[in-house]
């Protein structure tokens, strides 16, 4: 398990999308700003960052999923500072110089929402998350749709009881995948994490509408990506980019 605990004061990033607005049909596309009502979502949170000492407290704010949020570039290299969660953090500091914040991230290289539910008590409600993160779809695939729900769902029922905040993300890219079928995996799982946080009225970060926009545009993704289903630095910076919407 890869696992990085980092304190230290808070910065800024761009990003995402608090679902509970207008209803979208599962199928239909969905754009990375198209939840960006999410002003009140992490307000109390935005306020504990905003707080100088002695007032403030430390924030934690955590990563659960694959090896994506782990860091792992060209496998088996691990690029800790190059993954998401770590530019997240620095632009984050940016806009919150007076705040002391947690980076933990329990991703696992190789894992499936199933294996991280399983683990889910054990190894992140133990650190008491303020926000949570999961990113588990790309390693979905092969779980299937109804697994993969039940798996998420267990998750995000288990840290709502807990007044957690809690973000979903869609898949990053994987290049085997052909964006060009819209009914392709990825897409599949994306509507459906889509759908889960629309139906617990939770915040969405939408990778893989950033990724798809980029390669409607004629970018290559290669351009994004250290292997075919790791981004590189540029790539994980897009995900960070959404992410920070959340925390402005």
């Amino acid at each position: 398990m890869n696992r990085y605990i980092l304190q230290i004061l808070f910065f800024p990033l761009i990003g995402a999308a608090l679902i509970g607005c207008k209803t979208l049909k599962p199928s239909q596309d969905i754009k990375s700003d198209s939840f960006q009502n999410s002003n009140e979502y992490l307000s109390d949170i935005k306020t504990e960052l905003k707080k100088e000492s002695p007032y403030n407290r430390t924030i934690n704010i955590v990563f659960h999923g694959h090896s994506v949020p782990s860091g792992y570039a060209r496998t088996p290299l691990v690029k800790t500072f190059d993954s998401y969660p770590y530019l997240f953090l620095e632009k984050l500091k940016a806009e919150y110089p007076y705040a002391v914040v947690n980076i933990i991230v329990t991703a696992k290289g190789g894992e499936n929402a199933e294996s991280g539910a399983a683990r889910f008590k054990r190894d992140v409600l133990i650190h008491k998350p303020d926000v949570l993160f999961i990113d588990y779809a790309l390693n979905d695939v092969g779980l299937g749709l109804e697994r993969s729900y039940k798996a998420w769902n267990k998750m995000i029922r288990m840290a709502k009881k807990q007044h957690i905040k809690i973000i979903l993300l869609t898949p990053s890219p994987d290049l085997r995948v052909n964006l060009k079928d819209d009914n392709n995996n990825l897409k599949q799982h994306t509507d459906q994490i889509i759908a889960l946080a629309k139906e617990n009225n939770i915040g969405l970060v939408n990778s893989f509408g950033v990724f798809s926009t980029i390669y409607s545009k004629g970018d290559s993704l290669e351009n994004y990506m250290a292997q075919v289903n790791h981004p590189n630095k540029a790539g994980n910076q897009l995900i960070a980019d959404e992410i920070m919407k959340w925390f402005r």
